[in-house]
This record gives C-alpha cells, structure tokens and sequence, in this order.
C-alpha cells in the first residue's frame, strides 16, 4: 500500500504513538522531490539530478522499502520559484533549491547567494557547523523548512560577448545574477539587471534579452549555453560566485516521520555533501573544457579581479542585506566570522 503525504502527515498528527512505536508495522511512503535541472540517471547528467536519484535510492535502501521517491527533473512537477513556499506548505516534500531564490519570501536567505562572501567550497562547508550554519537552519525551521544536505557550487559567466572579468567589463551589459544581491552588485558597476531561474537563461540569451549570465557550473554545462556564449569567465580559479543550494525538505513532512527515519535522512543527507563538492569542483574544471571545444574563450578571475568585485559588493549588496534588519546584520557578521 502506498501512502500519500497528505495521508502520512493526517495520520502522524492523528495517532503519534503508533506511528513512531518501533514496533509498528509501516506502510510505504512516497515522497515526491522535485527540482529545475535536466533529468538524467543515478549515473548520467547533471549531478544535482543524480544527487537526489542517488539520494533516494540509499534511504528507500537503509528503510527497506518504508521510504520511496518519485524525482521530477527540470520543474515538471511545479515552477521552480513555488517550491519553496510548496514545501513550507507541506505541498511539497523535498527539492535540491537555490536558496537565494526564496530571497523575496525570507530575506534572511539572501545569504545563500552574497557576492564575495564565499570563496571556496572549504568555507562554504565550514558554514553547516558554524555559528552561522546553526542561526540559518534555525530560521528555515521556523519557516517550516529542514536541511537536509548541504551543498555548495561555484559559478561563472557566459557571455554573448566580451569575457566579464571586471567590474568595468560588465557596464551596460544585460545580466542575470541569480539573486538579490548579485543584482545589487552589478547595478553598482554599471550593469543592467534581469532576474530569472537558471533553466530560462538560455532562451534570454537567445533572444537577446540577456547580453550574459552568471550561474553554477554545472548549469553552464547542462543548460547548453556554449551554444550562445562567445565567451565563458570560469570558476576553477576563484569567482565572486558560490550559491548555498542545498537539498531541502518540508518541515511538516520530516516532523511526521517516525525517529528513525529522521536519522536516515539525514544521515544520507550528510554523506552525500562530500560527493556533491566533488562533483562541482569537476564541473568547473568541465565547463572551461566544454566551453573550449566549441571555440568559446575561456578566461578566469585574476585575484585583482576578485579584489575590485568585492569591494564594489560590500558597499552595495553587504551593506543593504545588513540594513534590513537586524537579524540580516547578525547573520552577515556570523558569515564573515568563516575563514
């Protein structure tokens, strides 16, 4: 018999003492992921995808059969910016998310895309046991949200034209930043903005309305957008870039869970952080290669690059996320506390 989750969370509220006894014969439930990357197999295609087949295949595995899941790739099952407020909902039971993306709905997550505030995977992971890991998993709890993997991705930019090293390279051009923040940034050196998710950047630059696009690696690759760049600014030296997009789930759903299969979701969770860092930091080696081969150039981020972008950021994007509120000065303060 297979549950649905409006099913399992009525009766976990319902009946918590025989749902969560031990010895309780379980049915099997079926949760539903969802994400906006191409789809492929546990083996093949884009790496979040395989993330979560990966994912799903370990704790239906470790739950013998109690926990299944159904992954819909590249937002067939909701648009992409719904599922966030899906999940908080209990409409939605996980997504491989942006989490900057949310940024309109919960500010303080405008922190998982900062320009220069991350700049390398090792910080980016030192996040989770920090002070600062702690206050943001807090916030998303109580916005009904549950982390149940971290996950980390450097990014770069495709361009229709020139390579975008520095910020005077990026003066009124047509950009996609990929959140708040980013944009904030931009618009500080020169540029203008366009807000969209990463899975319509290709058809933004294909009609022109995008000049370029800073996004992940592997969404570089994935979303084929060497067929429009004329030029790629890679992340495998060091980019301003590194998005906090980690596997989420509801936090209505995992609370109706019995203890046990808690554990092994984030469990599995936890496992799978070191095989995703692995993974993009070969997408970005890849992208620069893939790029290559279709007589795009390639260039990188000098450290003088890096240096002029942040400077630029912490006057505009650090310096409006702090004023907003209070809690936004104390998160970015905790996030600078990182080396």
């Amino acid at each position: 018999m297979s549950l649905t989750r409006r099913q399992v969370l009525t009766a976990a509220l319902a009946t918590p003492l025989v749902i969560r006894s031990a010895g309780a014969a379980r049915a099997a439930t079926t949760l539903k992921m969802s994400h906006q990357f191409p789809g492929g197999t546990a083996e093949q295609g884009d790496f979040r995808d395989r993330l979560c087949r990966i994912f799903a295949a370990e704790v239906e595995k470790r739950t013998g059969g109690a926990l299944k899941f159904d992954v819909y790739a590249n937002a067939s099952l909701m648009k992409t910016n719904a599922q966030f407020s899906a999940m908080r909902r209990g409409a939605l039971d996980m997504s491989l998310f942006p989490v900057a993306y949310a940024g309109g709905e919960l500010h303080a997550t405008n922190l998982g895309l900062m320009p220069c505030l991350v700049t390398s995977y090792e910080q980016g992971a030192a996040w989770k046991n920090a002070e600062i890991g702690k206050a943001l998993s807090g916030i998303l709890e109580a916005k009904g949200i549950k982390i149940i993997a971290w996950v980390w991705q450097g990014g770069g930019v495709a361009s229709r034209g020139k390579p975008v090293l520095t910020p005077d390279s990026s003066k009124g051009l047509k950009i996609r930043g990929g959140s708040r923040e980013m944009d904030l940034m931009f618009t500080a050196a020169g540029a203008q903005v366009s807000t969209m998710p990463s899975n319509e950047i290709y058809i933004g630059m294909q009609t022109s309305a995008l000049d370029a696009a800073v996004t992940s690696s592997t969404s570089l690759i994935s979303f084929r957008l060497e067929e429009l760049a004329k030029s790629l600014t890679s992340a495998r030296k060091g980019s301003f870039w590194f998005m906090l997009e980690p596997l989420l789930m509801s936090k209505t759903i995992f609370d109706a869970l019995p203890a046990d299969q808690q554990k092994t979701l984030l469990d599995v969770g936890a496992e799978m952080e070191g095989w995703a860092t692995k993974q993009a930091r070969h997408d970005d080696e890849e992208v620069a290669k893939v790029y290559a081969a279709k007589g795009v150039e390639v260039a990188d981020f000098s450290a003088a690059d890096l240096a002029e972008w942040r400077k630029i950021a912490e006057a505009s994007s650090w310096k409006d996320y702090a004023a907003r509120s209070s809690e936004a000065a104390e998160l970015l303060k905790l996030a600078q506390k990182v080396a």
